[in-house]
């Protein structure tokens, strides 16, 4: 294990404190965002979709810069991106603004985080990988624990500029911290970079996603949306002949005949279109439905990173008392319900209830996403952790950002049904529950997995009452 290894989770939690962080703050600012530059809230879901398009489309040559040019140089430039990034998203005075920022800060995105977790999954042993992907987390879930709450002080008190300028400090740390205590990991060999695969998913990605954020919304003339869903579809039906014949594509599609890793991907996929849709559901529902101020709103959305964090300590411990296959269908279930709850929340529910149900909601996600990331690398040799991690996480993140367009396009379905453009609260009822009913969806894949899978990381194996 290289020197500094106990300390590489820390490093990359520096990492996911400040872009975890980042994006629950602007959540809890939407309205107030909205208002300062003139636009619908919902419109402003192209400030979260674009950032997650942004990771989608760079994620993919992550991992070949970190092989090409070592992990330390790319992960230290990626936050100097990403902080740049910020600092242009507090200077926007418009939406167009506002989005070619967080797409700047995206870039930088796509590079600190794979980064940081292909170092350290070829840093330990798989029996400590389900340990290792736990409290890598904690201080990173700090940033949605205290984002809402200090957005929503900084928007009400100062200015929503703010939230983006205080990523500075932490930006600077992270620098500080990776030049001095990040490992180098040389790999032998790295082959030409796929650049005719890179041009293709990225295009294909980007083009797809797009169309779809923007559709109905009269940002592009007549059938221009639809027009690039298509053309991105295209575009990924060339890259899929690309990379069946490529060498060493970009997206190597081949690591999905590894069963632990196709339902990861796939399962997880469906997963997280329901928990992508939370953090942009949740601001609109307790401002715009509730009439909450940002502050108030950002200390009850807390209560989910709260639980989130509390899971983190009984993860491995439960992992290896039910083993992947059973934790995944029972808790994903569980999760999906909960999803599914916080549509019927209305004004007059008490505290008293919304915050258990918050923090109850946190804990199961929090697991599942654990379970779904130490099953997906389990059986993944060292050398192809690279690609892997491409892979993985450009799926992840365009199911996240494809969550944001469902819950989106649920609401301006109902508004656009009822021929009124303010939102009700029937509307996040339905759009809640067609989010959560994607995120049970999943539990079929994991319901396909034998019974000991990802065995060599759960330490678990099969019994008699499994079958």
């Amino acid at each position: 294990m290289p020197p500094n290894s106990r300390l590489i989770p820390l490093i990359i939690a520096s990492a996911l404190f400040m872009e975890n962080m980042d994006s629950t703050i602007i959540a809890t600012s939407l309205p107030a965002i909205a208002a300062d530059l003139g636009t619908d809230p919902i419109a402003l879901k192209l400030a979260f979709t674009t950032y997650l398009l942004s990771l989608t489309v760079f994620i993919p040559i992550s991992g070949w810069c970190a092989d090409r040019f070592g992990a330390r140089n790319v992960f230290r430039l990626a936050i100097i991106v990403f902080t740049l990034g910020s600092i242009a998203c507090g200077l926007a005075n418009s939406l167009g603004g506002l989005v070619a920022a967080r797409a700047v800060q995206g870039i930088g995105g796509a590079m600190m985080v794979p980064v940081g977790r292909i170092i350290l999954l070829r840093s330990i042993p798989k029996s400590e990988l389900v340990d290792a992907m736990a409290w890598l987390t904690i201080p990173a879930l700090l940033g949605p624990l205290v984002g809402p709450p200090i957005g929503g002080f900084i928007t009400d008190t100062f200015s929503w500029r703010w939230v983006f300028w205080m990523n500075v400090p932490f930006g600077i740390a992270a620098i500080v911290f990776a030049s001095s205590l990040m490992p180098k990991i040389e790999v032998d060999h790295v082959p030409p970079l796929d650049v005719k695969g890179f041009l293709l998913s990225g295009a294909g990605l980007s083009a797809t996603v797009f169309g779809l954020t923007v559709m109905g919304r009269d940002l592009l003339p007549g059938a221009a949306p639809y027009g690039l869903v298509i053309l991105g579809i295209v575009l990924l039906y060339f890259y899929l002949r690309h990379a069946r014949v490529s060498p060493a594509p970009i997206l190597d599609l081949r690591l999905l005949k590894i069963a632990t890793f196709h339902a990861g991907v796939l399962g997880g996929s469906l997963f997280r279109v329901g928990v992508g849709a939370v953090p942009f559901l949740l601001p609109l529902l307790f401002q715009l439905g509730f009439g909450m101020t940002a502050f108030r709103s950002g200390l009850l959305t807390c209560a989910a990173a709260a639980g989130a964090i509390t899971m983190k300590f009984p993860a491995a411990r439960l992992i290896r008392r039910f083993g992947f296959r059973q934790l995944l269908i029972i808790n994903g279930v569980v999760a999906s319900l909960s999803i599914a709850a916080l549509g019927f929340l209305t004004p007059s529910t008490a505290f008293a209830v919304i915050l258990p149900l918050l923090f109850a909601g946190g804990f199961l996600r929090s697991l599942q996403f654990t379970a779904m990331n130490a099953m997906a690398y389990s059986d993944i040799e060292n050398p192809a952790m690279s690609h892997a991690t491409s892979l993985y996480t450009v799926i992840q993140h365009l199911s996240l950002s494809a969550g944001v367009v469902l819950a989106a396009f649920v609401l301006e379905a109902a508004q656009f049904w009822r021929g009124n453009v303010e939102l009700a609260i029937g509307d996040f009822a339905m759009a809640f529950t067609i989010v959560a009913l994607f995120a049970a969806s999943s539990v079929n894949w994991f319901a396909n997995l034998a019974p000991d899978a990802g065995a060599s990381v759960s330490g678990r194996t099969s019994s008699p009452l499994d079958e």
